[in-house]
């Protein structure tokens, strides 16, 4: 397998579609946020004005002041791997920005993964209508 290849079971939990991408995105998000907090991790949301199919887009900022470059792509890795779990249980379009914490790479997976659970129902109750 090429080095650029993504294996399909990796790519389906977390698609293109469902990624925040642009520095237009996240500074919009970053304008018209709301928050919900958890011990570790903050997560900055906006409802997108038009419904365009999608549901939730998700994005990660993890600035040089959580360490290296080692150190930042293992706690995005870590927070794919949770949000990959979650990411079918808020249905509505929204662009989520989450800003973790350093204490994510001691954290035990079971607990990261039960933090993105309680912040995407925060979400999901926060974009409602």
């Amino acid at each position: 397998m090429a080095a650029d290849q993504v294996p399909q079971e990796r790519a389906a939990g977390f698609p293109r579609h469902s990624r925040l991408l642009k520095h237009s995105d996240f500074q919009r998000v970053y304008e018209e946020a709301r928050k919900s907090f958890s011990g570790n991790v903050t997560a900055l949301y906006r409802v997108r004005a038009t419904p365009d199919g999608f549901g939730p887009r998700v994005g990660f900022a993890v600035g040089k002041a959580l360490g290296g470059a080692v150190v930042r792509n293992r706690i995005k890795r870590r927070m794919r791997a949770a949000v990959s779990r979650h990411l079918g249980t808020v249905n509505c379009p929204v662009d989520i920005v989450l800003h973790p914490r350093k204490s994510v790479l001691q954290l035990d997976f079971a607990k990261l993964n039960g933090e993105i659970q309680k912040l995407f129902a925060a979400v999901q109750k926060g974009a409602r209508p």
